[in-house]
């Protein structure tokens, strides 16, 4: 095994990303010298209210979207809310479309519509990999073609990517309107929003090394949705309640850095997640899996790679195993037992229950060393059960 690195491995950065240093920089002056109130009129409101609006042009013009169509939330699950549920209410659509492997944001507001009767909810077909089945998208469309799409840019779970531009291009030849919910892939990939043809997408900073409890919705300028929030004329009358300034400052600073050096940061992670793939079969060959499309590089987020393990007594200890050895990832299993709710999108892939699942994910700040401990670690306690 190789030698344990002196500090823990942290491997869950599809959960949360550490903030960058450069970030947090950027956000000291607005949490401790510039507190005024963005709302008010005087000197200290007016300065804070040009940083907000300098950090909405930033993320603006990354997105090539309009300063007008950017509205700050706290992060990605109120921005998913958001866009569902005011659609429904101020479109008059009756229709949604979307799949079982959308994240809770999605899926549970979808749900609660369908269950008060709001909307009618339709399931698109997709395989036991995660890829959504084109085709019958479009049939769902032809029958239905006022309705809301929901599909997200790239499972968080199993990594499996959705081609977002061929399925805004027949969600504009049926004039659905077209929600994604991109808070894994944003930072990580170019989202030009007019090029992709969608309505809504979403951001949430802790994903791409910006602070927590801050994120940001794009509603493109030809929708008019009412706001989800109410109680004040923030965000231009569509957010109620004081802006997180500092939150704002980091989220454009860290989505700035993103762009900037993203090429170079995909390059790195593709490598360790290859590098990690590699040591895992030459340890464990056909015994281990990949969960989704976790593996192929050119179908799936290259920050996520989902392991799927054989049967084992080490199944239900697998996380705590790792965490004795300072390794933090995620993991979940396709049914549920007892307290512990597995995971929904595993059951909804049809995953074999008796397989244990740990989600690595990986951020530029990844060593090879640490990806080099990691699969060593992950594969002794397997070979120790065999033997």
């Amino acid at each position: 095994m190789t030698t344990a690195p002196t500090h823990p491995i942290y491997l869950d950065n599809a959960a949360t990303t550490p903030l960058d240093p450069a970030v947090f920089e950027a956000m000291v002056p607005f949490l401790r010298d510039c507190f005024g109130n963005p709302s008010s009129v005087h000197a200290h409101g007016r300065q804070v209210r040009a940083a907000v609006e300098q950090a909405r042009k930033t993320v603006a013009g990354l997105l090539n979207a309009a300063p007008g169509e950017i509205t700050f939330t706290s992060g990605g699950t109120e921005a998913d809310n958001r866009a569902i549920i005011s659609t429904a209410r101020s479109l008059g659509i009756r229709r949604a479309i979307s799949t079982g492997l959308e994240h809770h944001a999605v899926l549970h507001s979808l749900e609660a519509l369908a269950h008060d009767g709001a909307v009618e909810l339709l399931r698109v077909r997709h395989d036991e990999r995660g890829r959504i089945d084109l085709n019958h998208l479009e049939e769902l469309l032809r029958d239905q073609p006022r309705a809301l799409v929901s599909l997200m840019h790239a499972n968080n779970e199993v990594g499996t990517l959705l081609p977002l531009a061929d399925v805004g291009a027949l969600c504009r030849s049926h004039g659905a309107v077209f929600h994604s919910d991109t808070v894994q892939t944003m930072g990580h990939y170019r989202h030009d929003v007019r090029a992709l043809g969608l309505q809504f997408l979403v951001g949430s900073a802790h994903k791409f090394h910006g602070p927590k409890g801050v994120g940001f919705l794009f509603t493109d300028s030809s929708v008019q949705v009412a706001p989800l929030i109410q109680g004040g004329s923030q965000e231009r009358g569509q957010r109620g309640g004081t802006e997180n300034v500092a939150g704002i400052i980091g989220l454009a600073k860290a989505l700035e850095i993103a762009y900037a050096e993203m090429a170079d940061h995909q390059r790195h992670i593709q490598r360790l997640k290859d590098r990690m793939i590699g040591h895992l079969r030459a340890a464990l060959g056909d015994d281990v899996q990949f969960n989704g499309t976790s593996e192929l590089a050119d179908e799936s987020l290259y920050t996520v790679l989902n392991v799927s393990l054989p049967p084992s007594e080490m199944t239900e200890m697998l996380l705590f195993n790792l965490d004795i050895h300072r390794i933090s990832a995620s993991g979940g299993s396709a049914c549920t037992s007892g307290s512990n709710v597995g995971s929904h999108v595993l059951t909804a892939l049809g995953c074999d229950p008796a397989r244990g699942a740990v989600r690595f994910s990986f951020s530029k700040f990844t060593t090879e060393a640490e990806v080099d401990y990691a699969a060593g670690v992950l594969a002794g306690l397997y070979q120790r059960v065999a033997a």
